[in-house]
């Protein structure tokens, strides 16, 4: 199954969400190979067959055909394609057909270009087959992809800790939904989770909590709520005054990804950080905010680790 379309439990095909994705700039390129007799090539060459300019109408067929693509293929995410390029390279007996294609967007952009490709090489097939029955179009395939998730990948995997305040989910009144969503998250993105524990909003057992971990080198600790306006909000004002060095930067990706999908989201305080070794993520306790963090920091946010260490990112 394709990455923009799955199997819902029966069986039936569902368009991947790709809602909670940022978007991200993505490039593609693919090829293909059509082969003719060289008779015919030298007619196309010369522009000396009947239907004219092979190439050129080829070209803005591939270009045309990139920018329609979710019409042709009923699961395909409509793009907008800022950019495609399409090169033919001819040979003695057969053109090699080269695409390329860039995005701003929250998938990626390979459909695009191997459909670019495809219909570049049926538009020189139906202007030259009144001289050549034997053309074959073949080698249709995906060069090369960039960009998104999997062009950001790190080995590094950091020993984390999750904590989740929350004075009913610590009395058993609630349940931990943003905690196991971070968990399983960082998880999958490759970090070691050594520690999750629910305390109450209690800024003095924060700190503790807090120092201790240190202690213990932890290199990644995440909070779970108290980023609020309440009179038990006090996450920000404990982690704050203790920080060594603040990430403005993340906390404005972090806010800015947050008000396009919820507009209260203005509200919530953020704070990311470093305390000596360990780095600091404070989110928002709703388990939106915690789909949103991983969607937006992971994995990127994992290459503050080898930069500590003087290593490029």
């Amino acid at each position: 199954m394709s990455k923009f379309s799955h199997l819902d439990k029966k069986g039936n095909v569902k368009m991947v969400d790709v809602t909670d994705k940022p978007a991200t700039e993505r490039t593609a390129r693919a090829e293909a190979k059509i082969s003719m007799k060289k008779e015919t090539l030298a007619l196309l060459l010369k522009e000396e067959l009947p239907k004219g300019n092979v190439l050129t109408t080829a070209n803005l067929a591939g270009i045309q055909a990139a920018k329609k693509t979710s019409n042709l293929i009923p699961l395909c995410h409509p793009l907008n394609v800022s950019w495609v390029d399409i090169e033919f390279e001819p040979e003695k007996d057969h053109i090699l057909i080269k695409a390329v294609a860039k995005t701003k967007e929250a998938t990626g952009i390979e459909m695009e270009v191997l459909t670019a490709v495809s219909v570049a090489a049926l538009t020189i097939y139906d202007m030259c087959k009144a001289v050549d029955k034997t053309m074959v179009i073949s080698e249709i395939h995906l060069v090369e992809k960039k960009g998104g998730k999997s062009n950001h990948k790190t080995d590094y995997s950091p020993k984390t800790a999750i904590l989740v305040l929350s004075q009913s989910v610590h009395e058993g009144k609630s349940v931990d939904t943003s905690g196991k969503i971070l968990e399983q998250g960082l998880a999958q993105n490759g970090c070691n989770i050594d520690h999750t524990e629910v305390i109450p909003d209690d800024g003095k057992q924060l700190k503790t909590v807090m120092n201790d971990l240190i202690s213990k080198d932890f290199e990644l600790v995440v909070t779970s709520g108290g980023t609020g306006v309440g009179p038990y909000d006090v996450t920000i004002e404990t982690i704050e005054p203790i920080l060594s060095q603040r990430l403005s930067g993340v906390e404005q990706v972090l806010h800015s990804y947050g008000r396009t999908k919820t507009p209260t989201a203005m509200l919530s305080r953020l704070l990311v950080g470093r305390i000596n070794n360990t780095f600091v993520i404070c989110l928002p306790g709703s388990p939106g905010a915690a789909k949103d963090a991983l969607a937006v920091l992971m994995p990127d946010f994992l290459h503050v680790f080898p930069m500590v260490e003087g290593k490029r990112h």
